[in-house]
């Protein structure tokens, strides 16, 4: 497969998860995480799925669009474990959806993804989903099944406190 349609069956696949979430937190109060906002294409997505809801992104740095960039109280800039460990107090129990499109999206991201588990566990509510490039392994996170045509480890979803 090129590394085009590869491309394009990740999206595809980030897509298809990110509006199936959508839905099922439809009654899950909260906030919105979206960790890598890259060129700002998922939190243009995210706007405008969830149109109701305080979505705050975490990069490293600010490269986006203008038309996808959120606005200064919305945008935490810096290493996201840092600015994750920085929020704790400020979002504890408070956010119903994570996006984390975060490293390369193979198995060297598992330091990463295992630094992040314990920084988001206490934020996030009950019946929260987490939406991931990778796998997110925590025993009260019960994966989901992905949405038709989203081949299996292309994307994960898990449900909180399920």
């Amino acid at each position: 497969m090129s590394r085009l349609d590869s491309f394009i069956r990740r999206m595809q696949a980030q897509r298809d998860c990110l509006n199936a979430a959508a839905g099922m937190i439809a009654d899950v109060p909260g906030s919105v995480f979206d960790l890598g906002l890259g060129n700002g294409r998922t939190f243009d997505h995210l706007r405008e799925i969830l149109p109701t809801r305080e979505i705050y992104v975490f990069d490293r740095a600010v490269n986006a669009n203008p038309k996808s960039t959120p606005d200064v109280d919305h945008m935490f800039v810096g290493e996201v474990v840092d600015q994750l460990a920085a929020r704790q107090g400020r979002f504890a129990g408070a956010v119903a959806l994570v996006h984390s499109d975060l490293g390369t999206g193979t198995a060297e991201d598992a330091p990463l993804t295992a630094a992040l588990i314990p920084l988001l566990r206490p934020l996030l509510v009950t019946g929260a989903v987490l939406v991931a490039n990778n796998p997110f392994p925590d025993a009260g996170w019960a994966p989901l099944p992905l949405p038709d045509g989203v081949p299996a480890d292309r994307y994960f979803m898990y449900r909180v406190g399920a």
